[in-house]
This record gives C-alpha cells, sequence and structure tokens, in this order.
C-alpha cells in the first residue's frame, strides 16, 4: 500500500490515483521537460496544476515538497525500493526517469555522462540566459531606458545558440542518432526564445540553421506537442 497521502502535498492537490506518479507543474519551460518526459516514457502519471500567478509553490503544501518554491516536481509512489520518492529540480528529474525506464539516456558510461553534460547546459546556461531575454525584451525590463542589461544577455543568448547550432552541425539531436534528456530539457527553452519571448529577430535566431532544423524535428514528435501543453492551465 502506497502512503503518498500522507504527505502534505496531496492535501491541496489530492490524487485521484495515488499508484501513478504525481507531477506538480505548469506548461512553462521548465515545467514541460517533465510532461514531455513522462509522455515519451509512457509511464502512468496525474498532472496537477500549480498555478505561479496566484503564488500556489509558497504555499505549505508545496513547499512541503520542495522547499525552493518552484515548478516542476514529482511525487512518485514506486521509487527506489518501492519506497515514495519526492523530486523537484527538472534535471534532476529527468535523469530519475531516466534510470527508471531505462529510456534517453545512453547507458554506456562516457556517453551517458555526456548526455548529463548538456542537460547542465541547459540548466546552468540556456535556461538562465533565455529567461533574462524574455525579462528585458517583453516583461517589466523592457520599459528600463538603459538597454545594456538587455543587450549583455541577447549576445549571451546568441552565443549559447552558436554552441548549440555548432553541436547539432551533422548530428539529428544533441547526441547523434540518438533522442535523449539533453533535447527534451533543451526543446521548451529554445521554442520559447522565439515564440513566447518574441525574440527571434532579436537575437538573429534564422542565423543558426541547425538549430532551427533541430527544433522542428523535436516539435513534430507527438509526445513532445501533447507535453507542451501538461498540465493544462486552469480555467
Amino acid at each position: 500500500m502506497n502512503k503518498i497521502n500522507l504527505h502534505p502535498i496531496t492535501k491541496r492537490w489530492p490524487p485521484a490515483h495515488p499508484d501513478r506518479l504525481q507531477l506538480y507543474s505548469l506548461n512553462t519551460p521548465n515545467g514541460v521537460k517533465v510532461s514531455i518526459m513522462l509522455e515519451e516514457t509512457g509511464l502512468p502519471y496525474e498532472a496537477h496544476f500549480v498555478d505561479i500567478s496566484d503564488d500556489e509553490t509558497w504555499t505549505p503544501e508545496f513547499l512541503s515538497l520542495n522547499p525552493n518554491g518552484k515548478i516542476p516536481a514529482i511525487l512518485d509512489p514506486n521509487g527506489p525500493d518501492g519506497k515514495p520518492l519526492g523530486l523537484w529540480e527538472s534535471g534532476a528529474i529527468l535523469i530519475y526517469l531516466a534510470d527508471k525506464t531505462g529510456q534517453f539516456l545512453p547507458a554506456d558510461p562516457a556517453k551517458r555522462f555526456e548526455t548529463i553534460q548538456w542537460v547542465m547546459f541547459q540548466m546552468a546556461a540556456i535556461g538562465p540566459m533565455f529567461g533574462q531575454v524574455g525579462f528585458f525584451h517583453k516583461f517589466a525590463g523592457k520599459d528600463y531606458e538603459d538597454k545594456r542589461p538587455r543587450d549583455r544577455y541577447v549576445a549571451e543568448a546568441r552565443r549559447l545558440l552558436g554552441v548549440l547550432d555548432t553541436r547539432l552541425n551533422g548530428r539529428t539531436w544533441i547526441m547523434g542518432d540518438e533522442y535523449s534528456i539533453a533535447d527534451i530539457a533543451t526543446l521548451g527553452w529554445v521554442r520559447n526564445l522565439i515564440t513566447f519571448y518574441e525574440a527571434r529577430d532579436l537575437v538573429g535566431f534564422d542565423g543558426f540553421p541547425h538549430v532551427a532544423a533541430w527544433l522542428e524535428r523535436g516539435l513534430a514528435r507527438p509526445a513532445v506537442q501533447r507535453g507542451l501543453a501538461i498540465p493544462s492551465r486552469a480555467d
């Protein structure tokens, strides 16, 4: 008998299927990493919409699972040794789900760590820098008269796109012929940069043809399309 109903987060987001992995998220670039991964692997799960605009990540229930107050987070009733496991940080969740299912992370040790390296590249560089471009180009930062902060992040975003473009030259996916958690981690952020953040021209996206082709391939995957809309936003 699983005991996830004893976890405080379930008081605010009661599980309809407590035997399934529970996802607490929103379809942001970080959130969709996990929903895409779950759709790709076929693991049974239940998605819970967490409204960050209503500060739901700062409620005691959510903080009981993730003290950092950020989505996504998961609660797996069938964790290691059959015991429930709560986990946060999208990169860590991707690695956990890859190990749990034996999918999208090479078993070969050298390739495994090379894949994780590119996941960390997204976590440490692409996500934070693209997010700053979004802030200074579309959100409150766009009203700052001093454009030097915006230009700094735009230049860094271009450099990072260049790194990714070079990597993808001659490769179908970041790891070559194998679609992996490196692609899953990165797709949502690149898509967001040129759609939601409306920065396609600003960063010169069309000057990175290998990234553009890779993004098109990734978005054509049915599991990616499903994952991008999970959890659905509350009415």
